[in-house]
């Protein structure tokens, strides 16, 4: 799971000056400290501000995974994995050196930070961290050689437009070839740009995909009380419900709905939470077409089409789109 947070420029750069020298001579006295002027680099992400917001990236630590793993010169590739990709935990011969592909995996994984659209596919392949086969190690050079072809993209946030914040789950019925569990994916939006999102495999086997997806809302649903919680501290308050959507009918249903049938009645209690949040204004719940359903990028491979419309849904554009910018 991953959360960024932008919010004008009160918490990028600062916007009054007697509260940040204040803060800095509190902080100097308790900690050694060097000022090193407007934040462009650290740990990895690049941040370049603009005229119109900022620009997160992972553009140069990228590059370095990618020669790392001698991928520079590799073909280019227009998604992560194949939507035919069928990856089991038994399948294909182990590697003889699992180190190098737990290394890899773990490349990717903080890659994530800024590329949602990897978000389901590194998740995938982190599955098999245990006993890698080589199929696996297969998957994550693909993951790799579609990062090399997209180097420029970051999550660019807009300065000013108000605060408005949404979120979309979705869930894949019985992915999971191994255990045949369910994968739960949601994502935030502030502003038509993400700030948190989430791809898991579900924690146990579900019946139906009515349940399936009201888990995976269960799920989106407490990031979304916590995000507004957060929002809350460091912007203002939210006096209305946050929209959630997603593409099943039965799951929003039995949201609004506390009546139980014969698909639902052995759901747990805990995976109710999102009831009682639509119930008490937190949330609404509302119904949107699967093909504009942003999250289900984070709960299976999707052929080339429908990724690169949901990956610019998710607010990720090229950084050669503000060349002399700033």
């Amino acid at each position: 799971m991953v959360v960024l947070l932008y919010v004008d420029d009160m918490i990028v750069t600062g916007s009054d000056e007697g509260e940040i020298a204040k803060l800095r001579a509190e902080l100097s006295t308790r900690f050694d400290m060097k000022i090193l002027g407007e934040l462009s680099h650290f740990l990895g992400l690049e941040v370049k501000n603009m005229k119109d917001g900022v620009l997160l990236s992972q553009e140069g630590y990228a590059k370095k995974l990618v020669e790392k793993y001698g991928l520079k010169l590799s073909k280019r590739r227009s998604t992560p994995l194949d939507i035919s990709e069928k990856l089991r935990r038994d399948v294909g011969s182990l590697l003889p050196d699992p180190k190098s592909y737990r290394s890899l995996v773990g490349g990717l994984l903080y890659l994530t930070i800024t590329r949602p659209d990897i978000a389901f596919s590194v998740g995938l392949i982190s599955r098999y961290l245990q006993e890698p086969r080589k199929p696996h190690l297969e998957a994550a050079k693909k993951i790799l050689k579609y990062v090399n072809c997209t180097l420029d993209l970051g999550l660019f946030y807009k300065r000013g437009g108000g605060f408005l914040l949404n979120g979309y789950t979705d869930a894949d019925f019985g992915g999971d070839l191994d255990k045949r569990r369910s994968t739960s994916g949601y994502v935030f939006l502030c502003n038509n740009t993400s700030v948190s999102w989430c791809s898991k495999k579900q924690d146990a086997v579900v019946l139906s995909t009515t349940e399936a997806e009201y888990k995976a809302a269960t799920l989106a649903a407490q990031e979304c009380v916590w995000l507004r919680r957060l929002i809350t501290d460091v912007y203002h308050q939210i006096h209305k419900a946050t929209d959630l959507f997603g593409d099943n009918q039965s799951a929003i249903k039995l949201a609004y709905n506390p009546v139980c049938h014969a698909r639902t009645k052995h759901i747990e209690i805990e995976h109710h939470f999102i009831r009682e949040k639509v119930l008490d204004g937190t949330i609404d719940n509302k119904e949107v077409r699967s093909d504009l359903n942003v999250a289900d990028i984070f709960t299976k491979t999707l052929s080339k089409g429908p990724f690169e419309f949901l990956r610019a849904r998710l607010g990720l554009i090229s950084k050669n789109n503000f060349k002399g910018e700033c």
